[in-house]
């Protein structure tokens, strides 16, 4: 059986779950407790971060841009990455965006701070670093708004994992109430229709032991 080994909140797994979801390609999930550095995780990525892959036939994929262009070239049939090179080249360029940019400025100083750090043993949360997270986030989501004002999806007239990028991050976000969509209602539609895909119904019906998300979470109307 195909396993991903994820962790329920860390968005760059979530981006991987969406894309095998979108591609109707059927894989077992694994919780990967990555601070107790377990060896046997430690021989298929070294660098102990999740999400990996691991195929039937033993192959272990990890980083989660790598598993998307892999699990793309491998099961071309449903297509992530656009049909023209300018499509294609958009969508690299913007999950680079959300899966450093974004992730950097907004959901490191948000979600790592209140979920993570405490689980991996680097002291308290640092409330500078939140009010950073908050003030950098309604940019990027005036920033969605606009690419979802002036497109059909995020990087051109088809969905694309520049979409799974922008809305793994937000969904991890989401689920422990740190979005206000009252900011910019183009990316509150965009990511309506997001989470209306068949592909997101595990997401969103999954819950973290000790987190409840918000009422709307799960809501495919807000």
């Amino acid at each position: 059986m195909r396993i991903l080994y994820h962790l329920p909140l860390s968005p760059f797994a979530r981006k991987v779950r969406l894309a095998l979801a979108e591609k109707r390609i059927p894989f077992e999930l694994r919780v990967e407790r990555v601070w107790e550095r377990r060896p046997e995780f430690l021989e298929m990525n070294a660098a102990c971060t999740v999400p990996v892959l691991q195929e039937p036939n033993g192959l272990s994929i990890a980083d989660s841009y790598a598993i998307c262009e892999y699990l793309d070239e491998a099961y071309p049939d449903t297509g992530l990455f656009g049909r023209t090179l300018a499509e294609r080249a958009e969508t690299r360029r913007l999950v680079a965006w959300f899966d450093g940019k974004f992730a950097t400025e907004v959901t490191r100083n948000l979600l790592f701070e209140k979920q993570m750090k405490r689980l991996l043993g680097r002291g308290n949360p640092d409330a500078s670093a939140i009010r950073a997270g908050y003030q950098n986030l309604k940019p990027h989501l005036e920033y969605i708004g606009w690419l979802a004002e002036t497109r059909a999806w995020l990087a051109g007239p088809q969905v694309s994992l520049a979409d799974f990028a922008a809305a793994a991050q937000l969904s991890a976000l989401d689920y422990i109430g740190d979005i206000d969509w009252s900011m910019n209602e183009a990316a509150k539609e965009w990511y309506a229709r997001c989470k209306s895909r068949p592909c997101f119904r595990a997401l969103l019906a999954e819950r973290v032991s000790g987190v409840t998300p918000p009422t709307h979470y799960a809501d495919l109307d807000f």
